[in-house]
């Protein structure tokens, strides 16, 4: 018999930390390989992880609500020498496979109370070097850092810039300037600490996936500069198709007909024909990516939101993108969606008009460059020009709102995919076959 370490497995390309949930096992628990033991929460979906060989849990390291990393020893199996290599080769394959930048190694020594205990010094030791590299870039992405929190660093690279070594150190100390309040200065002027009364009642801490939602929506904010257009559409037509079709359609399909696939699939036809929307921004380079992947903002049962994406969607008919939107809408009310099923997307719709809203400015969900809203549905009377006599008559009309990263995508280019995009809304076939 033998001894192996059981470590946090990757879990997606992005992923660099889980927060155990829940043992399934306990110490003295004998496990079967790829048996499920233990269930992980990561800022995306919740994870079941399977037991790297058979053996004996030895020793739980990890406890429940403990926030580890990827690669982190999390339990110690005993199992029998032929279950060993297999298992250590399986360690060196995941090794391997391990994302960049690396996380940061395990320090030796405990950080002295001293470097942990205040936030005040950092601060204090605002960095005046304002450059950030692209690699510091994405381990902020990765570490959910927000530039204000970077700024904060101590660096000890030349000219002050801020170092790798610099980042994991302070990571490693767990981040003491995270919730640091910096009294920053513009031309002089110092913010005032207004002590603002936030008033009594009852303090409910955020669960996880709320913090990380907030950091990804002030990250996106400081990191794109937001500009947000309008357009107004006529639905009347894809509405019409849509109420006299819906019922022959699942019918035929088995398969609700909601908007959403109809909007998914008039995006990508869209993001088709304006390229330069699809794309992510790396330091002084842009990506223009090669798939179409259209994630779809949808609430969760708690209240939080998350973004499953139909991956391919410009290669796909209205019935694949109905089945799959259905599918991941069904997963995400039972918190059954894969990581796998909410990464990857090019450029997200969210439909605010769901909640009953008339028009939304939605953030960007980074590294996107743009995010459409698609607002109620509202019939009106609207005055429509015929070649004889303008006539006024009862239409579906809607909202558009598109807010776009003006580094990179300037208001010709936001402005023309949006109309685009609403032109496909309004210039639906009404005589299309199912």
């Amino acid at each position: 018999m033998s001894s192996i370490e059981f470590k946090l497995p990757k879990m997606g390309e992005s992923i660099s930390e889980g927060t155990i949930i829940n043992w399934l096992v306990k110490e003295g628990d004998a496990i079967e390989q790829d048996q499920i033991i233990l269930e992980v929460a990561t800022d995306k979906v919740d994870s079941e992880v399977p037991a790297p060989a058979s053996g004996v849990i030895t020793k739980i390291l990890a406890q429940v609500d403990e926030v580890v990393k990827v690669g982190e020893v999390i339990a110690k199996i005993e199992v029998s020498k032929d279950q060993a290599v297999p298992a250590k080769k399986a360690s060196a394959e995941a090794k391997k496979e391990s994302p960049k930048p690396a996380k940061p190694k395990a320090s030796k020594k405990k950080p002295s109370a001293s470097s942990t205990s205040t936030s005040q010094s950092y601060t204090l030791n605002k960095n005046q070097n304002t450059y950030i590299s692209p690699l510091i870039q994405n381990i902020a992405i990765d570490y959910h850092i927000s530039y204000e929190e970077l700024a904060r660093i101590p660096a000890t690279g030349n000219e002050g810039r801020l170092r790798k070594s610099d980042v994991f150190k302070y990571i490693e100390e767990g981040r003491p300037a995270q919730f640091a309040q910096p009294v920053p200065e513009v031309d002089g002027f110092k913010v005032p600490d207004l002590k603002l009364d936030k008033g009594k009642g009852e303090i409910i801490a955020m669960d996880r996936m709320r913090q990380m939602i907030a950091d990804h929506m002030v990250y996106s904010k400081h990191t794109s500069p937001h500009v947000t257009a309008y357009v107004e559409a006529d639905l009347t037509q894809m509405v019409n198709w849509r109420n006299a079709n819906k019922n022959a359609f699942q019918e035929k399909y088995g398969q609700r007909l909601t908007f959403t696939p109809l909007f998914v699939e008039a995006v990508a036809k869209a993001v088709k024909d304006f390229p330069m929307i699809n794309v992510s921004v790396d330091g002084k380079n842009i990506i223009k990516k090669e798939e179409i992947n259209i994630g779809m903002a949808t609430a969760l049962p708690s209240g939080n939101l998350i973004v499953p994406v139909v991956k391919n969607a410009d290669k796909k008919d209205l019935p694949t993108i109905a089945a799959e939107v259905n599918a991941l809408a069904e997963k995400a009310r039972n918190n059954k969606l894969k990581h796998e099923e909410t990464s990857g997307s090019t450029f997200t719709i969210s439909n605010v008009g769901t909640f009953g809203s008339l028009m939304g400015t939605p953030i960007i969900n980074q590294p996107e460059v743009a995010i459409l809203a698609t607002g109620i549905i509202k019939k009106r009377a609207e005055v429509i020009e015929y070649d004889e006599e303008d006539k006024i008559e009862i239409r579906s009309m809607m909202y558009l709102s598109l807010s776009f990263d003006h580094r990179v995508v300037d208001g010709f280019l936001g402005g023309s995919f949006l109309r685009r995009v609403a032109d496909y809304f309004e210039d639906f076939n009404e005589k299309r076959t199912i």
